[in-house]
């Protein structure tokens, strides 16, 4: 998990939760330009290999273990010189370019409705990484949650982040439905038809989510009152 500091005092009458992976960051895009580099440095039997080895990681873990598919990769061919390279490629990658467009105003914009929070799955090395030099770990003033399956942790969530009521906005309609089944209707779901999952987005039937949108870039238009809060949460956010 990283997290900023910690907080005191009495709950957050409202408290917003975002997504980083294909809800602010373009993880499709990173994995196609992932993609070229592998092939540009080895070969396109290489390429496919590495996908085989993180498909296999994906299924065991959840996660997108980038790093740790490296670690198996490395089989037969400790001798290529590239392959020292991915790890500056990794780590050094430039993921401020593939934020999505208006990310870091909806970011300040969600920010000013209530006190806000990345939540990501993920590693404890590639994604950190990936929050810091996007901007998003700033643009969160430092409030970044990430575990390796956040749907299982809204105990230790809500003991970082206490609040009346929260609002996840993410692009797994699977995560969203799993969160809901816990915070009921303290929770509002916001949906963000972005990326691979969003696209095969059948778990969507196991629970509607609250809200539904196309882009990040349009929560821009959100309100607070926009966000189905309990009556009694809304009071509070308000006053």
């Amino acid at each position: 998990m990283l997290s900023g500091s910690a907080r005191d005092g009495a709950p957050d009458p409202i408290f917003f939760l975002v997504d980083v992976d294909n809800t602010l960051f373009d993880n499709d895009r990173f994995a196609v330009e992932l993609s070229a580099h592998l092939e540009t440095s080895f070969n396109v039997t290489e390429r496919e290999r590495y996908w085989s080895l993180h498909k296999k990681r994906w299924a065991e873990f959840g996660i997108s273990d980038y790093l740790g598919t490296m670690q198996q990769f490395r089989q037969g061919l400790q001798n290529d010189p590239a392959l020292l390279q991915m790890s500056s490629f990794l780590l050094d990658f430039p993921f401020a370019k593939l934020l999505y467009p208006l990310a870091l105003d909806v970011v300040k914009h969600v920010r000013t409705l209530g006190p806000a929070s990345a939540l990501s799955d993920g590693d404890m090395v590639f994604q950190p990484r990936k929050v810091q030099h996007s901007g998003l770990f700033d643009a969160f003033h430092g409030n970044v949650l990430i575990y390796e399956h956040k749907q299982h942790e809204l105990n230790l969530m809500q003991r970082r982040f206490p609040a009346r009521h929260y609002v996840m906005i993410d692009d797994k309609p699977n995560i969203l439905a799993d969160m809901k089944k816990v915070l009921g209707n303290r929770l509002t779901t916001v949906f963000v038809r972005q990326g691979q999952y969003a696209a095969s987005a059948s778990a969507e039937q196991r629970a509607a989510p609250d809200l539904k949108i196309d882009k990040i870039g349009e929560l821009l238009e959100y309100a607070l009152d926009d966000f189905h809060l309990t009556s009694s949460a809304r009071h509070n956010a308000v006053h």
